[in-house]
């Protein structure tokens, strides 16, 4: 790319062989649990892609983006499509949806199965309507042919998986337990060509990131920043997608944790002696970022801006520091929790023991929210909480995503916060448990809630 470009970054090249890779695991990590269940090796894996929607009753398609695992696994963009992986072979196949001719005149080619066998390196294509014959006929152990079936809980939404259905599954055997679990644990840990994807994704985020705050200016709404993020990651990232609704909060929003949804749509005008808080990623290829970065609209910290901007930098360099294989997630809250209470402290905000505070869970009032969450081909990718796992309780830790120990090859974001949040401060500082740890004079000093996270 010319050097006089906006970007120093060119999108990479999709290589089909993640996804073998990814069926591969799948296949090995079943198996063995087969196994070691005395179970026999037969069956096929079965997942049923996403559909395409219309906005509620009319006939305008919504831009699809596939299913999280059936993308995981095949790397299909179109909807309509059911997957299956041969336990007893590897073998892979797809199954796609039998067009009518007008679709040529309103959507362009047909392709045939073939092509689809080519892009997307599976053993073989078959139309969706061929799913029950071809399965009957390609089982070859004894009996009724078994389907592992995708469901399971996503501890994140607190939503259940469905399960692919299509016409004729009666014919078969059904298991509805074994496939989350393992498959789910499979996307916990990257491969090379994942971590390369996700590290682009961040990448031409990052860079995006740095545009908008240089073109941030007095004057501006927020959903001119959201645009310019927008633009900068499709435009030279080729980036369609993003991970989630892109936040742009100013002043008083920034206080708001997932502002930007349609009731609050990025939309106050900035103001001088705002913070900007913009918490947006781009996604490419299905995999993504997850980037917040906080700044003063004027380019020029206020005290109080600058102690608590610190407080949560310091937090996350100290956890960046501690991070490694085999630490807990919680000790890594817990920690960004202490950096940022010691830092109020200091910053004469708070007072008294910070280990009382700690026991008090003072920091929750201030971090509400998790430290991070696992991040993959989902802003925040299954498996933080393993079957049987409990959620901790205690405010701010009944918000963790995982709390799980850390293990090579797992992504995971770094997002401590300092929030002033009146629904949260307010009865704290009427609270016996907690009241005497603030310097209520320096608290209300500090007008406008403000955000530091970096």
């Amino acid at each position: 790319m010319a050097s006089s470009s906006p970007s120093s970054l060119s999108p990479p090249m999709i290589r089909m062989e993640l996804h073998s890779l990814n069926r591969e695991k799948l296949f090995n990590s079943l198996r063995n649990h087969l196994t070691s269940c005395a179970r026999p090796l037969q069956g096929f894996v079965l997942l049923q892609g996403g559909e395409e929607q219309t906005r509620h009753c009319t006939d305008h398609l919504e831009l699809f983006r596939q299913e999280s695992y059936f993308a995981y696994l095949f790397g299909v963009e179109e909807p309509g499509f059911y997957g299956t992986i041969d336990i007893a072979s590897g073998k892979s196949m797809l199954f796609i949806p039998r067009l009518p001719a007008d679709y040529a005149v309103w959507m362009g080619e047909i392709q045939p199965p073939s092509h689809f066998q080519e892009k997307y390196k599976v053993t073989q294509v078959f139309y969706t309507d061929e799913i029950k014959e071809v399965l009957l006929d390609q089982y070859q152990a004894t009996g009724a042919a078994l389907l592992f079936l995708l469901h399971g809980l996503n501890t994140d939404s607190n939503k259940y998986f469905k399960p692919a259905e299509f016409q004729g599954i009666e014919k078969f055997q059904t298991d509805l337990s074994t496939l989350h679990p393992i498959l789910t644990e499979c996307r916990v840990i990257k491969s090379d060509l994942e971590l390369a994807l996700i590290q682009y994704a961040n990448d031409i985020s990052s860079e995006a990131h740095v545009e908008v705050m240089r073109k941030t200016k007095v004057g501006m709404k927020e959903y001119q920043l959201e645009s310019m993020f927008l633009h900068h990651t499709y435009m030279y990232g080729g980036c369609r997608h993003c991970s989630y609704t892109c936040i742009c909060a100013t002043g008083d929003n920034s206080a708001v944790l997932h502002y930007g949804h349609a009731a609050a749509p990025n939309d106050k005008t900035l103001q001088e002696g705002d913070m900007a808080l913009l918490d947006m990623g781009a996604e490419y290829h299905f995999y993504g970022s997850d980037i917040t970065c906080s700044f003063p609209v004027i380019g020029k910290f206020t005290r109080d801006q600058s102690l608590l901007y610190t407080a949560v930098l310091d937090a996350h360099d100290a956890v960046i520091s501690a991070m490694k294989p085999g630490v807990c997630w919680v000790d890594m809250h817990k920690l960004a929790e202490r950096v940022i209470l010691e830092s109020l402290k200091k910053g004469n905000l708070l007072v008294g023991d910070v280990d009382k505070m700690m026991a008090e869970r003072l920091g929750a009032v201030f971090m509400p929210h998790g430290l991070g969450h696992l991040l993959g081909i989902d802003t925040h990718d299954p498996g933080g909480y393993l079957k049987g796992a409990k959620r901790p309780k205690e405010p701010g830790l009944s918000s963790l995503r995982t709390s799980r120990k850390l293990l090579k090859g797992m992504v995971i974001t770094v997002e401590p916060g300092c929030y002033f949040i009146d629904a949260l401060l307010l009865p704290a500082l009427e609270s016996p448990a907690v009241s005497e740890f603030f310097n209520r004079v320096e608290i209300n000093s500090v007008l406008l809630p403000l955000d530091a996270l970096t």
